[in-house]
């Protein structure tokens, strides 16, 4: 069945549902009696929902009544018989069906032509064309409605229908031409049926939304989309959803559901029989083998447009023995498949798309949860608290929210409380069963993993498990990737994570192990852990134990306590001192971590697969387990943090050491030469040692080494020769007075320095000083420079003067050539040094918290720089504020041009390119932004688009290589915890998060940043492009309770908003005689704040543009005419009075209403009213006037500067245009003019 339908229209929500199946349009005195009464009875037969019009009494003008009906039906048929036309309620009828046909996808349109031919319809040709033309006589006074009418017409009858000629027709009888429609709209309304529970569908639309977007629908290329998610997150939902409303546009489909499943109980070949006989309409079509079906699929479906969904699949096997190689379908066509498995997806065709699910966002819950529990949105007043703890255990899992809220529907809230203390314990077991599907499906080993951090990793670094599963033979980088394809376990920012019902799925099938403690192979509840060692229980079963009880306690295990767990490879026990001393831990330990532990560990203890060891707090002593002969090669991390029985750090036998914290050893005097020698060690802390006084004589390390607050430590030791680079190097509060001149062997530098608090800082940079003047190629030698606060309190640096001289010192003596990111923080320095800004890469400065800070001295940012923050500094003068906007603004090229002229960035300018550039590839990472104290409205900047709300749209092209956004934030006059800022961004319907920042309450802060369209979402560019930017706001506060909650959407901190939008995409070729209309304005540019009135100014330039804007409310000011000027130019300029508040950018040069009063360098933003008017734009340029009484500028950079004065002289400056542009009498002077004659 062929349909009519906009493909640019939107479509109906995804949930709608329809009051009717099929809606006939009919003339009644043609067919009532007969075929279409016959067509009504046979299609309520087959109960289809048909509405027909016969007892609606007829008139001129449908009824609403009967023009919501149209609306609220799926199907609508039209029946053109010979007097068709002849009626004007049925002409508007149909006005009506095609108007929704083209503005909802999810209508059908079927036309059936009976004794009549379709093209007589199509053309109005015979009786149609008789009948219209009499409407034509009737209507000669009011002739609106015919164009609608003959355009419906021809749009119906060009979609292809049924035709029924008596004695002409291939069909037997008018019966058999009625059974036939009968069985297309049947077929169509069965497949068009939802195949979800239309009720209670949340967070659906946006979804659907997201997918329909990267289907491109409109495209005639073959797409393959693979969804995946969490197990019950609703991916089968999404996908029935999604087929419903697009099916229709496809010559055939098909949806696959439970592939999985039933592949196992019903074989592969009743799937594939399934499909064939869904795409080809045959019910009787057999397929004698698996091979046989691919063949025949491939074969017989090739040539059609098709939809197919493939629901469920957990196995790349499934797709193949269906879709083969995916590689046949014909174009247009559209796969989607749903799984648990993002793995399945690595076998379809190069170029497929993913998507995956994600949970419902907390509203969403709440919404889900609600309608399930109350049929409501709205909980009942006593269970609001209640239902809120549900739908946090249930963090956003559909599945969970349906189930419980089903559940606890109708139930009393007691039932509720037991209810929920049951669900914390025990998972449903409906929810449960649908989640352990994908545990079922991993392999022993995955298995283990999976349970492994269930139990005891969850939160943990990804990196740090992979050594200690990798210990245990368990092959984690392939297990854990496994793990992730399946949804079952997430990593952000290099941590493990799950969602917590499947934590807790994957404790409740350790806990079904046995009914025994002792014989289960996980241990984590901490009463579960006293219960089996206060008893002595354990056996060799036990995997894992993880004892934190909530408050310290004391216990008396038994020496024996772990002697049965021979296999015990976790231990992890926290808050518990044991009084007596333990003789047996298992040599199989993977990760032994006891905080307070204070005896000395058992001889016999040799755990030569360690992979971590924390015994901090306590008072161990583990000289036995780094005997000599003992080499621990797997062991990479210890923590040995205020462990105050250690004297002397001995050689710990661990050569592949990554991490060793030994802070707040109080008594630790000396340590091992060897430990400087872990060429593999990343991080070593050492701090607050205070009796430390050796160190080893050599360092050979080469990522992190902390330093700080070992007061009895004088001498640094040597570099080894071979330490080309430390990554960090962090010195707090030291004492050191020799700094070994073997600093010089970082050849490729210190990518990190932070100095806290150092009296011989002065002699430190001297020594790496030298090894700058050795320097031979261009690598770092410092990447971050820190100075931070006093925090210990020396006197010495009490104001800080020292750390300013030092900074001042540092940058004079070129000690940091490579620097790219300093932070000033919470210091007292009153002054910037100007040096800073000579550093050539400096990319990020971030000055916070100092409250003395007054002055930045001259600054000159370079070209480098991306960030510049400055927040919290009470006292910075707006002078320092304003030049450092000014020198940011010049570099994004957002400056007038009479002040940037030649400046502008052309790093920024060349982002935007249609060929594959490298600068496409620049342009997808750069990112700028400046935030300074204060709120004042930039003046000396260009925003074409401003608002005092907080949100603003306009039209731009579609070239540009920059979007620039700038805020002015409110303080708060309550105290809140934080307010962070939004920037939304939408191009044509596609909203994005563009930038995110955090400022401080008390203080008024203003915010410049800027984007390139390499870093927005690709949307489908035009000429004209709806942009659309908001700025919403999230405060956190303190509830009652003390916990931290988020409101959004504050707008009233928002004081000013303004946008820059520099168009490249400005018309070729302007002839310029003729006037536009206001109507006529809808160039790029044109903002929804401002209400305008465009007039296009022609005659003046050959090959420019002008377009002046004013409000349609304002009061306008004279401009007299210029002798050149054309007549109708003439009289508009006679009537402009005033213009104001008007936008402009590089297409539609526009007028803004400036002050005066300030100087070339800083160009104002309002121009002085009383000589005339003052345009900043970035293209051309134009300055037209008549003296210094009235007039208006346009600057120009690129074409040229052209004055009309009282004498009728045109001026000219440099230009490329032909000298004939202006042809008349006045003279053309080229080049520049006299000063004394330039306008301001």
């Amino acid at each position: 069945m062929v349909f009519l339908a906009n493909e640019g229209a939107s479509s109906s929500s995804s949930t709608c549902r329809w009051k009717y199946d099929v809606f006939l349009s009919f003339r009644g005195e043609d067919t009532r009696r007969g075929f279409t009464t016959y067509l009504y009875n046979a299609l309520e037969q087959k109960g289809i929902n048909t509405f027909m019009d016969d007892k609606l009494p007829r008139g001129e003008e449908i009824s609403a009544e009967l023009l919501k009906t149209i609306e609220e039906s799926m199907i609508l048929v039209i029946v053109f018989s010979k007097n068709y036309a002849e009626s004007k309620w049925c002409l508007n009828e149909l006005v009506k069906i095609v108007e929704c046909s083209e503005n909802d996808q999810m209508v059908l349109l079927r036309p059936i032509f009976y004794n009549v031919e379709p093209r007589e319809v199509r053309n109005q040709l015979g009786n149609f064309g008789i009948a219209l033309a009499n409407h034509e006589k009737e209507f000669k006074d009011n002739m609106g409605k015919m164009p609608r009418w003959r355009e419906a017409l021809s749009k119906a009858a060009s979609v292809s229908g049924s035709h029924y000629e008596e004695g002409r027709t291939t069909y037997k009888s008018e019966y058999d031409f009625i059974r036939g429609i009968v069985k297309e709209i049947s077929s169509a309304t069965f497949n068009w049926r939802p195949l979800y529970d239309t009720e209670y569908l949340v967070g659906i639309d946006s979804r659907v939304k997201d997918i329909k977007s990267l289907l491109n629908i409109k495209s005639n290329e073959i797409c393959i989309l693979g969804i995946h998610g969490l197990p019950g997150v609703g991916k089968t939902t999404i996908a029935n959803v999604v087929y419903s409303i697009i099916a229709h546009q496809f010559e055939g489909s098909c949806f696959l559901e439970k592939v999985r499943e039933k592949s196992i109980n019903c074989g592969v070949i009743q799937l594939q029989e399934k499909l064939l006989s869904k795409i080809l309409q045959d019910n009787y079509l057999k397929v004698d083998s698996e091979f046989e079906g691919t063949n025949l699929i491939k074969e017989r479906i090739c040539c059609k447009k098709v939809l197919l969904v493939l629901d469920d699949v957990d196995n790349s096997e499934q797709i193949k023995k269906l879709l083969g190689k995916c590689d046949w379908f014909a174009s247009g066509s559209i796969v989607i498949i749903t799984t648990r498995d993002k793995h399945v997806l690595t076998t379809l065709p190069k170029g497929h798309l993913i998507y995956k699910v994600k949970e419902l966002c907390p509203c969403e819950a709440r919404d889900l949860f609600n309608m399930h529990a109350f049929h409501t949105n709205e909980p009942k007043e006593d269970y609001s608290k209640l239902a809120e703890l549900i739908i946090s255990y249930a963090k956003g899992l559909p599945l969970a929210l349906k189930v419980m809220g089903s559940d606890l529907c109708e139930k009393s809230i007691c039932e509720w409380r037991s209810a929920f203390e049951m669900y914390k314990n025990i998972q449903h077991e409906r929810i449960q069963e649908i989640l352990k599907i994908s545990f079922i499906g991993l392999n022993k080993k995955e298995k283990h993993i999976f349970l492994d951090i269930a139990c005891f990793f969850k939160g943990f670094n990804k990196n740090y498990v992979v050594k200690i599963l990798d210990a245990c033979d368990l092959y984690p980088d392939f297990g854990i990737e496994r793990l992730i394809d399946k949804c079952l376990i997430t990593v952000e920012h290099g941590t493990l994570w799950m969602h917590d019902l499947l934590q807790q799925m994957g404790r409740e099938i350790v806990q079904e192990e046995s009914e025994g403690l002792e014989n289960r192979s996980r241990i984590w509840c901490y009463e579960d852990a006293n219960k089996l060692l206060t008893r002595n229980k354990g056996s060799d079963k036990i995997r894992g134990i993880m004892w934190c009880e909530p408050e310290p306690i004391i216990v008396s295990l038994k020496a024996s306590a772990f002697k049965k767990m021979e296999n015990l490879k976790f231990l992890i026990v926290k808050n518990v001192q044991n009084s007596k001393k333990l003789k047996y831990l298992s040599n199989e330990l993977r990760w032994f971590e006891w905080s307070g532990y204070n005896f000395s560990l058992p001889s016999k203890f040799c755990p030569q697969k360690l992979v971590g060891l924390e015994v901090s707090n306590g008072c161990i002593r583990f000289a036995k387990l780094f005997k000599q002969g003992c080499h621990y090669k797997y062991l990479k991390s210890i923590v040995l943090e205020r462990c105050q029985s250690i004297t002397r750090l001995p050689d710990l036998c661990a050569p592949n050491l990554e991490r060793l914290d030994i802070s707040y050893c109080e008594n630790l005097i000396e340590i091992h030469d060897s430990i400087g020698l872990l060429d593999k060690l990343e991080c070593w802390i050492l701090s607050h040692c205070t009796k430390l006084q050796i160190l080893p004589s050599t360092l050979k390390l080469n990522k992190r080494f902390i330093l700080g607050n070992c007061p009895r430590l004088e001498k640094f030791p040597n570099v080894h020769p071979e330490m080309k680079c430390l990554g960090g190097f962090t010195v707090i509060d030291s004492n050191i007075k020799e700094w070994p001149l073997s600093l010089r062997y970082l050849t490729e530098g210190i990518i990190r320095l932070q100095i806290w608090e150092c009296e011989n800082l002065g002699k430190f940079l001297d020594s790496t000083n030298k090894l700058q003047l050795l320097e031979e190629i261009d690598t770092p030698i410092l990447n971050r420079f820190n100075i931070l606060p006093e925090y210990f309190g020396n006197p010495l640096l009490q104001c800080h003067g020292e750390i300013l001289i030092d900074l001042d010192f540092c940058m004079k003596n070129d000690f940091f050539p490579a620097l790219r990111f300093i932070t000033i923080d919470c210091s007292n320095i009153v002054s910037i040094p100007e040096c800073i800004f000579r550093l050539s890469r400096l990319e990020e400065i971030y000055i916070r918290t100092c409250k003395e800070l007054r002055e930045i001295q001259n600054p000159r940012l370079p070209r480098s720089i991306r960030h510049v923050e400055i927040i919290q500094c009470p006292s910075l003068l707006p002078q320092s504020s304003s030049r450092l906007l000014n020198q940011f603004g010049k570099i994004l090229g957002i400056l007038p041009n009479r002040v940037s002229e030649g400046a502008r960035s052309d790093m920024l300018m060349d982002l935007f390119d249609d060929s594959e550039s490298e600068s496409e590839s620049v342009s997808e990472t750069e990112d700028y932004y400046i935030l300074l104290p204060g709120t004042e409205i930039p003046k000396s900047l260009k925003f074409n688009h401003q608002s005092f709300g907080n949100s603003i749209s306009f039209k731009v092209g579609c070239k540009f290589p920059k979007l620039a956004v700038c805020v002015a934030f409110r303080s708060t006059e309550a105290h809140i915890d934080g307010r962070h800022f939004y920037v939304h961004v939408s191009f044509n319907g596609c909203k994005q998060c563009f930038r995110y920042i955090s400022t401080n309450e008390s203080y008024e802060e203003l915010w410049l940043f800027s984007k390139s369209l390499g870093q927005l979402k690709k949307p489908n560019l035009s000429e004209q492009n709806q942009v659309e930017v908001e700025v919403t706001c999230k405060i956190q506060n303190r509830n009652v309770s003390g916990h931290p909650f988020e409101l959004e959407n504050h707008t009233g901190f928002i004081k000013w908003l303004g946008v820059n939008v520099e168009c490249i995409c400005c018309p070729q070729k302007s002839d310029i005689t003729y006037l536009l209309l206001p109507s006529d304005r809808n160039g790029c540019g044109s903002s929804s704040v401002l209400n305008d009135t465009s007039y296009g100014l022609k005659g003046f330039l050959g090959d420019l543009n002008v377009s002046l804007s004013a409000p349609n409310n304002s009061e306008l000011l004279a401009l007299l005419p210029c002798p050149n000027m054309d007549h109708e130019v003439s009289n508009i300029v006679n009537d402009l009075r005033l213009l104001k508040g008007i936008h402009n950018d590089g297409c539609d040069l526009s007028l803004s209403l400036n002050d005066s009063n300030e100087r070339e360098s800083e160009p104002p933003l309002f121009p002085d009213l009383t000589n005339g008017f003052d345009f900043g734009f970035a293209q051309p340029n134009l300055e037209l006037g008549l003296g210094v009484s009235s007039g208006f500028h346009l600057d120009s950079s690129s074409l040229a500067h052209a004055n009309v004065y009282d004498d009728s002289d045109f001026y000219m400056g440099s230009s490329s245009m032909a000298h004939d542009c202006v042809n008349d009498d006045s003279d053309i002077n080229m080049g520049p003019p006299p000063k004394k004659e330039r306008t301001s």
